[in-house]
């Protein structure tokens, strides 16, 4: 998908909904369930929440999800799915632009899974934001690709993939408040568009706000 200077995010991205019933695996993310299954479940956010499989996740294990997405198309599908595996009264779907506004309140999780887009997003203001919504004692997941997978011809130059260092400094975080909890690389099994496994490397970076 390219970016257009005719269409909003929001149109973007519902167009891209739209092309397929599904577009991710509907399965939740390999590090959020890893990292999670171990904390007290409290008051989740989930950033950029797609057709809300983490957040699915999250509820059925306990958590009050609040779950953020700019496509509607995503969220309406998301909140069927919710329905379908009871949850849905443990989920709040919100229809936010995180470019230009961000979700009020404190929570114990903040996850952020994949949060890229071809589009104009402020990213590393969005992530400060994450941090600061994250209430003491709680954690702040950052899950993201290290770089474009190898199927893709014509990798957008626009396009930035931080290190798991890069994103704790960019989060301006004041000194000795946090504790960094997990940070570093890890190797995922993605298939190409022929349906081929591929190797693909990501990073993630765990914190939590002492408290």
């Amino acid at each position: 998908m390219t970016t257009d200077s005719n269409r909003t995010d929001a149109e973007m991205w519902d167009e891209r909904y739209r092309e397929s019933d599904r577009i991710w695996s509907g399965n939740p993310n390999v590090v959020l369930v890893r990292e999670v299954e171990g904390l007290k479940p409290g008051r989740a956010l989930d950033l950029g929440c797609g057709e809300g499989a983490d957040a699915v996740w999250l509820a059925r294990w306990g958590w009050k999800v609040t779950a953020t997405d700019i496509s509607r198309v995503a969220l309406d599908r998301a909140a069927g799915h919710a329905a379908e595996a009871g949850v849905a009264d443990r989920i709040d779907w919100l229809r936010i632009d995180l470019g230009a506004e961000f979700p009020e309140g404190e929570y114990d999780l903040v996850s952020a899974q994949f949060l890229h887009s071809m589009g104009d997003l402020p990213r590393e203001e969005i992530l400060r934001r994450a941090a600061r919504a994250v209430a003491p004692g709680g954690v702040l997941l950052i899950v993201g690709h290290a770089g474009f997978p190898a199927w893709e011809e014509n990798p957008h130059p626009e396009m930035v993939f931080p290190t798991p260092d890069e994103v704790l400094a960019s989060l301006e975080l004041p000194e000795g408040e946090w504790e960094v909890l997990l940070s570093g690389e890890h190797e995922r099994v993605q298939n190409d568009p022929e349906g081929r496994p591929t190797t693909r490397i990501d990073n993630a970076l765990k914190i939590r706000r002492k408290g």
